[in-house]
């Protein structure tokens, strides 16, 4: 294969091999001329039964879960966290992706008792939502 630039874009070009032209140029199937005896009727097949230890796993799977994607603010400190406990993680023998390590954050907090739970959150200082403000001044409306 072989690429050509044109303008901004590359276009490709392709050459058939010998082999890729052969195998387009197929004859066509012959028409069947010679009569054959019928099949002999089969008898109905059999379904196929699994073993009982195989069926139940599979009885046993949960529906597949609809995943959010969201996004958040956080102050660096905490944004480095996650990144300590990803290591934490990997020299544990179980290496997190960032999502995971939260999740796990979410399922501690859910577990914890409600005077545990309070606790936790005092030191969670609010933050201000949004996206920060652009630097760059905005360029003032012509009047005409």
């Amino acid at each position: 294969m072989s690429t050509t630039k044109v303008g901004s874009r590359a276009a490709k070009t392709t050459k058939t091999t010998p082999r890729k032209a052969a195998a387009a140029k197929k004859p066509a199937a012959k028409p069947a001329t010679s009569m054959k005896k019928p099949a002999p009727a089969k008898a109905a097949p059999q379904p196929k039964t699994q073993p009982a230890t195989q069926a139940a796993p599979e009885a046993a799977k949960l529906p597949k879960t609809k995943l959010v994607r969201d996004s958040f603010t956080m102050p660096k400190p905490e944004y480095q966290v996650i990144d300590t406990l990803k290591d934490r993680s990997a020299k544990a023998g179980r290496p997190l992706k960032k999502s995971e390590v939260l999740r796990a954050g979410i399922k501690a907090l859910a577990a914890m008792s409600d005077e545990a739970f309070a606790v936790a959150i005092a030191d969670v200082p609010a933050l201000k939502t949004g996206r920060p403000k652009s630097k760059k001044p905005s360029a003032p409306a012509q009047q005409e």
